[in-house]
């Protein structure tokens, strides 16, 4: 007998929908990345060659709208940049970057990864992993793409697709 069957005649039918969609929702709240092909978005070539390519644009000067290291990079620059060069199309914005990428644990981060920085539900900064808890990231105006050690752990990590 399925669970929905079950909960269908232990409860008026109201109440065994509204609990079993929350039971699904839990489900997914507790295991966000429940597929392995989350895992596996990309090859591990091409993020390792995102981030030899992220690594290379140390000292680039930050440039608001930047995409190309003639010119300067913004933070999303950066990561646009580095992914295109290993192969892979991202969109313009932090933001739209976030959107297009699976989140992916802390503990499942691996070099190349993206790191997006948030404010409530508003992405304001992305970063590539670098690993051991560090970034490669175009930080602000008067800066330069640096490889600096993450400063908190309020991050979310994605995985490009």
């Amino acid at each position: 007998m399925s669970l929905n069957t079950t909960l269908r005649r232990a409860l008026p039918s109201s109440r065994s929908a509204y609990l079993l969609a929350l039971l699904l929702g839990l489900g997914l709240v507790a295991s966000p990345v429940a597929t392995p092909e989350a895992h596996a978005a990309v090859s591990l070539g091409t993020v390792s060659s995102a981030a030899r390519v992220a690594a290379a644009q140390v000292g680039v000067p930050y440039r608001y709208g930047g995409t190309s290291p003639s010119t300067g990079f913004d933070c999303s620059g950066l990561t646009l940049y580095a992914y295109g060069r290993a192969g892979k199309r991202l969109p313009r914005t932090a933001q739209q970057q976030y959107a297009a990428s699976t989140r992916i644990s802390a503990r499942s981060a691996r070099p190349g990864d993206l790191v997006f920085f948030h404010n409530g539900g508003t992405v304001y900064h992305v970063a590539v992993y670098a690993g051991s808890g560090w970034i490669w990231h175009a930080p602000k105006p008067g800066k330069r793409v640096a490889k600096v050690r993450l400063w908190t752990t309020a991050v979310t990590y994605g995985r490009v697709r």
